[in-house]
């Protein structure tokens, strides 16, 4: 397997990661107020990536540039999850899930203004299929009058896109070990800094709140940032973006083994379509080439 395949396969375990501790988190958040939650993960998330990548030496530029490709990337990644809280609160979850998830459509926008080039044809084919299915996925009904929660949660698609499109410049340029433990650390210096301005914070230590803390710190924040810090050197931030509509399907799969729910045929013909999306565009050759960012 080329790099690329392997990069993107373990982006896809990012996802199932991901949609895996949808239900752990849900629960967890019923004793535990949504940004001190983010808090203590990334906080321990950064504490193990300290440990792990003690030794890990800096690209040319030095650790100067290592922390401010951190600082960018770890305040987007921030930021996407601080304006989904938000919205959410103002909005419902399936009009969250589907507007958080218009950042599929933003990266090869942001992409072709960053890089200066045009996404493949089958690249914004498969995201516009992929962005449909999610919307039958997860809108009931229709989307109806935009209001303040909904322009919240489109300001945390921006600062996803924003995110996965500036990790993708930076990841070719460093080493991937220190970009993952700055951008973790910074967005875990924001939620420490501003938890208790954007909530009353509380939190009841029960073991679904501990065990949150430790598999979303340590696998779903840890790992997978270091995860995609590495592959984004080997595959394109549209491909990303697209890889990343497979995570509400791996958040039914879990939902469904776990509690028992079930999906429409509406849900089933938006999996349906996001998964044709990711596959419209596996499946072409790929051509060898330059990465974006180079």
């Amino acid at each position: 397997m080329s790099r690329q395949r392997v990069a993107e396969a373990a982006l896809v375990v990012n996802t199932m990661v991901w949609g895996a501790t949808f239900v752990l988190v849900k629960a967890a958040l019923a004793s535990v107020s949504p940004v001190l939650f983010l808090a203590l993960r990334f906080a321990l998330a950064t504490a193990a990536l300290l440990v792990v990548f003690r030794r890990a030496r800096p690209a040319p530029g030095g650790y100067r540039k290592a922390l401010f490709a951190g600082a960018l990337t770890g305040t987007f990644l921030f930021a996407g999850y601080l304006f989904q809280t938000l919205g959410l609160r103002l909005t419902t979850a399936p009009k969250s899930a589907f507007i958080t998830g218009l950042s599929t459509v933003m990266v090869p926008l942001l992409a072709a203004l960053v890089y200066k080039i045009r996404p493949r044809v089958s690249e914004l084919a498969g995201v516009i299929v992929a962005t449909a299915g999610l919307g039958l996925m997860t809108l009931e009904s229709a989307i109806g009058p935009v209001g303040r929660g909904d322009l919240l949660t489109l300001c945390c698609a921006a600062a996803f896109a924003a995110h996965i499109v500036t990790l993708g410049h930076f990841s070719d340029e460093m080493s991937f070990e220190l970009l993952s433990a700055a951008q973790v650390g910074a967005a875990a210096v924001w939620s420490l800094a501003l938890f208790w301005w954007v909530e009353i914070p509380q939190v009841l230590w029960r073991p679904a709140v501990v065990w949150a803390i430790l598999i979303t710190g340590l696998a779903a924040t840890a790992l997978a940032f270091t995860i995609q810090a590495w592959a984004q050197q080997y595959t394109t931030s549209t491909r990303t973006a697209l890889i990343y509509t497979l995570e509400p399907l791996f958040a039914w799969l879990t939902s469904f083994i776990f509690v028992g729910e079930g999906l429409s045929r509406r849900a089933a013909a938006g999996a349906a379509l996001i998964l044709s999306g990711v596959v419209l565009v596996e499946v072409k050759p790929s051509h060898a080439r330059k990465h974006p960012s180079n």
